[in-house]
């Protein structure tokens, strides 16, 4: 009896432990591979066709049936939901972009399908996923160099030129944005904001202070401070 206990006990440890929660799903090997590749290059062909000066809208239908129509990436990401990881990995970094540059959320998430979707050919081919990333930063070195290359330099501030090519530079940024109806007005307020800076780069330097009332049109630049202070 001892022995047959003893068997049992060994038999009942070797069963397969599941850590799994109720319901979850486990894929291994080439099939979780393959989804990672679809759920991100499926986020890529969503935004894909509201990228460029052609680029198209889409309706935006929340579970409170507002209606938004938009072809800023972000807005379109933030509010889509994924459960695929990679999927949701491209979302997380159109956040980061969004937060930090503001703007090019889409080129950055397109990119990045493009590139998963090169790289699943590669890994098709038996190369090595290391290989693969190495070649990649290797790329990001060459582009690095090529974006200094061309790279405007201004000799002065106060240069026209160097003013028009900011101003285009804006008037490109908003026109995928609300205010792209006053473009040109909002584009002229953040180059002279840009400017007055004189290089340094410190947008922490520039406050925006958002008061009820008006229009956009009445949005405006002034120098120095504003404080929200009572008289006497």
């Amino acid at each position: 009896n001892c022995q047959r206990a003893a068997v049992c006990g060994i038999m009942l440890s070797l069963q397969p432990i599941s850590i799994l929660s109720a319901g979850a799903d486990e894929e291994k090997a080439e099939t979780a591979r393959l989804s990672s590749f679809v759920g991100a290059i499926a986020i890529g062909d969503l935004v894909k066709t509201t990228l460029g000066p052609k680029g198209m809208d889409k309706i935006l239908l929340s579970s409170g049936e507002t209606v938004e129509v938009t072809n800023d990436g972000a807005t379109i990401l933030k509010s889509i939901g994924v459960d695929n990881p990679a999927a949701k990995i491209l979302v997380e970094m159109s956040k980061v972009q969004d937060d930090e540059v503001g703007d090019g959320t889409t080129s950055v998430t397109v990119l990045a399908a493009e590139l998963l979707r090169e790289g699943e050919q590669l890994i098709a081919a038996k190369l090595h996923p290391q290989t693969i990333v190495q070649g990649w930063r290797e790329a990001t070195k060459l582009a690095l160099v090529a974006l200094d290359s061309a790279a405007y330099q201004s000799p002065n501030q106060s240069d026209v030129e160097f003013r028009n090519r900011l101003l285009s530079i804006a008037r490109t940024t908003l026109s995928s944005k609300l205010l792209t109806q006053h473009k040109e007005h909002f584009a002229n307020l953040a180059v002279d904001a840009v400017l007055r800076l004189k290089g340094s780069g410190n947008l922490d330097a520039i406050q925006i202070i958002q008061k009820l009332g008006g229009t956009m049109t009445d949005s405006y630049l002034d120098e120095g401070f504003l404080l929200d202070k009572q008289p006497g």
